[in-house]
Formats: C-alpha cells, structure tokens, sequence
C-alpha cells in the first residue's frame, strides 16, 4: 500500500513539473527571443505554435524513447478526443462560442485531414521515419500557409489551397523569404536588441534552464509510473496512454479554455484547440515516430482513431449550426466522452 501511494505520488509530482515546467519554458523562451530580437514570426513559429502541447511533446518523446508505441498513440488519440469532448464541451457550457467561417473551411478541415489520414499511415499497424518525416513536413507548411496573405485566398477553399501550398513545395519559399526577412530585421535592430538583451535575460536563461530541466524529469517519471501502472493493472499501455496520460496532459489546454470562456472569448479557447489537435498529429506524431517507429494496436485501428475521427466530424457540424457551439452542444460534447470512456473500460481490449 505504502508503495502504491508513493508511485501515486511520482507520478502526480512528474504531471506538475511537466505542466508547470511548460508553461515557464514557453513564457521565458519567448522574452529572450523577444531580447535578442528574433522576429514575430519565428517566436510564433517555434514557441507559440506549440506552446500548450509541449506537455504532449515532452511525454511523447519520453515514452518513444522507452519504445513505449502503445503510450504514445494512446497519449496523441486520447488528448485529442479530450480537446474537443472535454475541453470545447467546457467552453461552451461555461460560454457559447462563436465561430466562423475561416475556423471551419480552413483549420477544421485539415485537422480533419489529419486525423484521416493517421488513420490511413496506421493501417499498417506502424508508423514508419518516412511517414513521420511526411507529417512534419504536413505541419510546417500548415504553419507557414497560416503566415501567408490572406487576401490571395479570398473567396478560395482554404483547405485545396492548404493541399496544393504542400504539394507544390511553396512552403520552402516561404522558409527563404522569412528567413532573409528576419536576418535584416535582426540587423537593423542590434544595437536596441543588444540593450534589452543586457537587462534581465539572465534571469530568463535561469528561468529557462531550469524549466527545462523540470519539463524532461517531469515527462520521464510521468511515464515511468504511467507504465508502471499498465503494468500494474494488467491494462494495454495503450489504454492508460488514451486515459491518463491523455488527460494530464492536455491540463493546459484545459485551464486556457476555461479562462478564455470565463471571459467571453469562446473563439480563442476552439482555436487553441484545433491548432492543438494539428500539432498533435502532424508534428508530435511525427517527432514521436521518426524517434522511434511506432506500432500501432488494434483497439486504436479499431475503436480510438475512428472516435477521433469520429468527434472531430461532430465538432465540424456544430461550428457550422448558427456558426456558434451552444451550452446543449457542450454537453453533448461531455456525454459523448463519457460513453467513449465506458467503451474503453467496457472493451479493454489486449494490445
């Protein structure tokens, strides 16, 4: 009993560092790249874009290094789900929020194009380097066509823009461009970066160093004991990676979206999370698996990637009812993750 309490203990101790540890990295990276004038886009590139899924980053990484697939995916598949039941279900209950036209045509359908098409890399029950290198290649132009002049898709469908922006490889022009943008901005800007870079930046580098160090010790005893307890309860690792790890988390996302509906800005709190949902799959997927190939389950095939794809479908339609996500569409929301929940516990099927 003793040790079961200690190992409840490691484990809820290893989730606060990795989630505080993430948000103190995030906030002091960005004041020194502020410092040292690297441009907007750059911090909001490297920093913002991935800010609140360095928790799934941090633990995915961790979990691939111990060639633990089953967490991994678990961890993707099950945030993901939560996001949208779970998190969006609280915002809009708390608030209803708003949506338009762009938040569907655009970022919508291609976090519905990457849930489909994890779905298509798994059938063979792994994902290979090549097809994680495809997936980080699919979320750096994602986030470059974000950056482009909207005026050029005016009246377009963003989403066969998206595809073709990919395909045509228009992406690495835009990486030459930005680049060669920042380069000068850092060069007529020096001597004031140098200024503000002499005030205070050690305290950020500090700040930095050990929230690092807090974020990898927190993801690797979060998913030693998460391990432990699969282990324990004689459950696929997969399960507590869609449950527990997923869950956990996913707690950034969870207290932005609380925050942002508390004050009325419903619309933040749904961008976090399909932009969440899109880094899941296209980069922490893909860093995951060019790490270490992943094996796929069976339950995940069969039951956790088509709910994914499934309540992904059902965030879609609601955004599209009165482009706005009303209290009785949040609950439906909570409900439909509750009976995904008793689906797990019910089924529990081996990996």
């Amino acid at each position: 009993m003793l040790l079961l309490l200690i190992n409840i203990l490691v484990l809820v101790t290893g989730l606060i560092l990795l989630v505080k540890g993430s948000d103190y990295f995030v906030k002091s990276a960005s004041s020194i790249a502020k410092s040292l004038g690297v441009s907007e886009f750059v911090i909001g590139l490297t920093l913002v874009a991935v800010g609140t899924s360095i928790p799934e980053l941090a633990s995915c990484v961790a979990a691939s290094l111990a060639q633990s697939s089953g967490i991994v995916i678990g961890n993707i598949v099950g945030s993901n789900i939560a996001n949208i039941a779970l998190i969006v279900g609280c915002a809009a209950i708390l608030s209803v929020v708003k949506t338009d036209t762009e938040m569907l045509k655009r970022d919508g359908y291609i976090m519905m194009f990457a849930a489909i098409l994890f779905l298509v890399l798994a059938f063979d029950l792994q994902l290979s380097k090549i097809e994680a290198v495809i997936l980080i290649l699919f979320y750096v132009a994602y986030v470059l066509f974000l950056f482009e002049d909207k005026s050029k898709y005016e009246g377009k469908f963003y989403f066969k823009e998206y595809i073709d922006y990919f395909f045509r490889f228009k992406y690495v022009k835009s990486i030459n461009q930005r680049v060669k943008n920042g380069i000068n901005n850092r060069s007529s800007g020096k001597k004031q970066s140098n200024e503000i870079a002499a005030n205070g930046i050690s305290r950020d580098v500090l700040i930095l160093v050990f929230s690092g160090i807090a974020v990898i010790i927190g993801a690797r005893y979060f998913i030693e004991e998460a391990i432990f307890f699969a282990e324990l309860f004689q459950v696929p690792d997969t399960f507590i990676g869609i449950t527990l790890v997923a869950v956990g988390t996913s707690l950034p996302e969870l207290m932005v979206t609380i925050s942002a509906a508390r004050k009325g800005y419903g619309n933040i709190a749904i961008g976090n999370v399909i932009g969440s949902n899109i880094t899941n799959i296209f980069l922490i997927l893909g860093i995951s698996a060019l790490i270490f190939p992943l094996e796929i389950t069976r339950i995940s095939l069969s039951l956790t990637i088509p709910f994914m794809i499934f309540i992904t479908a059902v965030l879609l339609w609601f955004i599209n009812t009165h482009w706005e996500i009303r209290k009785i569409e949040g609950i439906a929301l909570i409900f439909l993750y509750v009976i995904f929940l008793i689906l797990l516990f019910t089924l529990n099927i081996p990996s």
